[in-house]
């Protein structure tokens, strides 16, 4: 995703899940990318975890002339970093550097109105303020009630890429069965690809349940009617593995392992997993277990709390 060049996307269809994909250069590649030990940093608070995220965006700018795409994080993984931005956006302080930033999100649930409470974008206002969005360069996120969810994935994608690319993708670590994991909301056993920069795919309990219960967690206002809502969305919008091997910088933050156990498992197996050399086997590992993606990015900094390394958290 980091030609400024418009790609051609192709719809590409795996049971029920629809991916949107560029061409791939041949069907080995992925097993040509290196796999790397993933480096993870203890960090000794939520706060250190959004301050350290904050770093990110401050050295990505001192390094690069014009403005900065960035991909941001829902739930509890990105709450500090976009309290400490909403509070930079009430001074005038650090209008230069918001002013260079093109925000876009990851993901979200759909049909959904865009100001039900358990909409990401409700989140991100609840916490980045009137201020913020008024200062940055752009923020787009994903139209959740659009009549044509393919188109509006599709023209999202191809919006984002216009750009020249994204610069830091923020991204969490969703458990799944089994010790599995998603990032974004690309599911385990969603035939996701390399080559696929975003996808439509079914929603599943699971993953209904653990959007649900980290938004309450976080302290989003939710009413029964946002509930009811959410709970008859029938599909989510993801980014894909594309995007994210794309993204000249990836940064993990997980610091909710205590309202969500299940991630110790989950990040257990993303450190420890042996990943195979064989290109069928491969892709079929990380079709399985979508959080091993990032053992193939060549640029990630996961920042986490002590709790997720922690057996019994």
């Amino acid at each position: 995703m980091s030609a400024t060049s418009k790609q051609i996307i192709r719809r590409r269809l795996v049971g029920g899940n629809v991916w949107l994909s560029h061409d791939a250069s041949e069907p080995g590649y992925v097993a040509t990318l290196p796999v790397r030990e993933l480096p993870y940093e203890v960090q000794p608070s939520e706060e250190a975890v959004g301050r350290a995220m904050l770093d990110e965006i401050a050295t990505a700018a001192a390094t690069k002339d014009g403005s900065l795409v960035i991909i941001i994080v829902g739930g509890r993984g990105g709450q500090a970093l976009h309290r400490i931005l909403g509070e930079m956006a009430k001074t005038s302080d650090h209008d230069e550097l918001l002013g260079r930033l093109h925000v876009f999100t990851q993901d979200a649930l759909a049909p959904l109105r865009m100001d039900n409470g358990l909409s990401f974008v409700r989140d991100f206002e609840r916490l980045l303020g009137a201020d913020f969005f008024r200062k940055v360069k752009s923020f787009t996120s994903m139209r959740t009630d659009a009549e044509d969810l393919e188109a509006e994935l599709a023209g999202y994608v191809e919006r984002l890429e216009s750009l020249g690319g994204i610069d830091i993708f923020f991204l969490g670590l969703g458990p799944e069965a089994g010790g599995a994991s998603h990032l974004c909301y690309v599911k385990p056993g969603s035939g996701a690809t390399y080559g696929d920069v975003g996808g439509l795919i079914p929603l599943s309990e699971s993953i209904l349940e653990h959007h649900i219960k980290k938004f309450k967690a976080g302290g989003a206002v939710v009413t029964e009617t946002d509930e009811a809502e959410c709970r008859a969305a029938t599909h989510i919008l993801t980014l894909g593995p594309a995007a994210i091997l794309g993204a000249r910088r990836v940064v993990q933050s997980i610091v909710d392992a205590d309202t969500a156990p299940a991630k110790v498992e989950s990040y257990r197996q993303l450190l420890n997993t042996e990943i195979t050399a064989d290109a069928d086997a491969r892709q079929k590992q990380l079709d399985q277990n979508p959080g091993l993606w990032l053992r193939v990015h060549p640029n990630v900094r996961s920042l986490i709390l002590q709790n997720v390394l922690e057996t019994g958290t």
